[in-house]
């Protein structure tokens, strides 16, 4: 069997509500709704993690945080004993390359320390904010092919509501990096991961992208009545906002706060205290939108060089963004749908379905074993993720996949206030009930996501539904207990 080409494009921070095609009448995303009509859209893909790190140590092996203990955005250095798939695929004649993130260990102030990671041409670039440290190479691509200085590109733009133009901006030069590892010469198959940071905080999209929104046609979050209160109430569990804002209200300090960074504020970890909902919206929508667009150029020249039939592409993000609902922006310990839930498409013209809705439940751990089987390579034994190509092939029910999803957060980032609950919580969805537990706090949520699919009703202490909170309970333990690993394979009796 000739194997196919694998070109997996992880965006950082997107939710699964953003994409046309899948139902969102206030975006434009052209070819991303393309890549849909050419695939399988999973509309129910869950996220290991609400952060970068282990959602991306999850995806990349296979494996739950609970399994390979890589748990927290900063980390010294990814363990040697974990097996990453771009590695699997290396050794079994892929010839593989990164562009943007790999975001497997700490990337503030250096580039983070590369495990066994199988990537022959490695183009990293955690984020474009002007604090690079030497051989970031999308601050080389803008120095040598735009001829333009970065801190003064940058500089330029602070005081102002969007980000640098398209031609400058760090999605386009994934773009271009990716053109060029397509363009050259090869015998055997490639597989490409393309990790833009977009569109990850600070809002920044290009201004002719963000003048393309009116931003008060756009919906308001999702927010109910409750939300200040109950947000009160997990006020001390990790969080980037500390304090729930009522996105209905108007706030004349809108549009200073909004910008995408000032010297006395990290923008990308640090939300605003004061915002307009439908402003950040609008910036968030416009930095997709340019996304879509990049994401395009591959495609065509895939097509262009004969290859799309043959090639494998994978369109996900790692988690979600908070976006304004329940009062909340940006990431933390918090489980809502627009965090935990993310866009996953698989396409391979040649083999899998076409225009097909897969509305079971799946989780990121998938990829990995995904990519394996379709190209015929064993899977290790360690790795707890399922196929799904017999989804994709159309050989199985595409809206009965799995029995419930997890996800976790154990004391994953330093919140922008200094101030740390080191919160372990875990959730647990079965497609109807949704439970977080955070550990060691007698704390947790419990929603009906059937009745309740914004999440504003928490029946966690509603004295009627205690016995199916603890039914909910029993199976979210055995869910949590079976994401652990037995460790090594047993080979005799003793």
């Amino acid at each position: 069997m000739k194997r196919p080409n694998i070109l997996w494009y992880c965006t950082d921070q997107q939710r699964f509500d953003t994409i046309a095609s899948l139902g969102n009448p206030y975006i434009r995303t052209p070819r991303i709704d393309e890549l849909v009509g050419r695939g399988v859209a999973f509309t129910r893909a869950y996220t290991q993690s609400p952060i970068c790190t282990p959602s991306r140590a999850s995806f990349l092996t296979g494996r739950y945080p609970a399994a390979h203990h890589v748990q927290r955005n900063g980390a010294d250095f990814f363990p040697p004993n974990e097996t990453l798939v771009t590695r699997l695929l290396a050794e079994a004649g892929y010839d593989c390359g990164l562009i943007g993130k790999l975001h497997l260990s700490r990337a503030k102030g250096r580039i983070e320390r590369r495990p066994n990671d199988g990537y022959r041409m490695f183009r990293w670039s955690h984020h474009p904010m002007p604090d690079w440290p030497e051989g970031h190479a999308y601050a080389e691509w803008l120095s040598h092919d735009r001829d333009v200085d970065p801190n003064t590109l940058f500089a330029r733009y602070r005081a102002e509501p969007w980000g640098v133009p398209e031609e400058y901006h760090q999605t386009t030069w994934c773009t271009e990096a990716a053109l060029r590892f397509l363009d050259e010469e090869r015998d055997g198959p490639w597989l490409l991961s393309i990790n833009p940071f977009d569109p990850h905080p600070p809002y920044d999209a290009p201004k002719e992208y963000l003048d393309r929104y009116d931003s008060s046609r756009l919906p308001l979050p999702v927010f109910g009545e409750r939300d200040i209160a109950h947000q009160e109430r997990l006020s001390h569990i990790d969080q980037q906002t500390r304090v729930a804002v009522d996105p209905r209200l108007p706030n004349e300090r809108r549009a200073e706060e909004i910008r995408p960074g000032t010297p006395d504020r990290d923008a990308t970890s640090d939300p605003p205290k004061h915002y307009d909902a439908r402003a950040i919206k609008a910036n968030y929508y416009a930095m997709i939108e340019l996304i879509d667009t990049q994401f395009g150029r591959i495609v065509d020249r895939l097509e262009e060089r004969d290859e799309l039939e043959d090639t494998i592409i994978v369109f996900t993000s790692d988690h979600g963004e908070l976006l304004g609902d329940h009062g909340l922006l940006y990431k933390g310990c918090r489980f809502y749908d627009g965090l935990v839930r993310v866009p996953l498409i698989f396409s391979w013209p040649a083999r899998w379905s076409k225009g097909l809705f897969a509305n079971g439940l799946v989780e990121l751990v998938d990829i990995a074993p995904t990519l394996l089987d379709a190209a015929g390579i064993e899977r290790p034994a360690a790795m707890q993720g399922i196929p799904l190509t017999t989804i994709l092939s159309g050989a199985a029910d595409p809206n009965e996949i799995r029995e419930h999803v997890i996800s976790e957060y154990w004391d994953a980032i330093v919140c922008p206030d200094g101030r740390q609950d080191h919160t372990h919580a875990t959730m647990y969805f079965d497609g109807r009930y949704k439970s977080v537990v955070y550990h060691g706090r007698r704390l947790g949520e419990l929603y009906d996501m059937q009745e309740d699919p914004d999440e504003i009703y928490d029946l966690w202490d509603h004295a009627p539904r205690f016995v199916l909170r603890s039914e909910v309970l029993l199976r979210h333990f055995d869910a949590f207990a079976a994401s652990t690993w037995a460790g090594i394979e047993r080979t005799g009796p003793y």
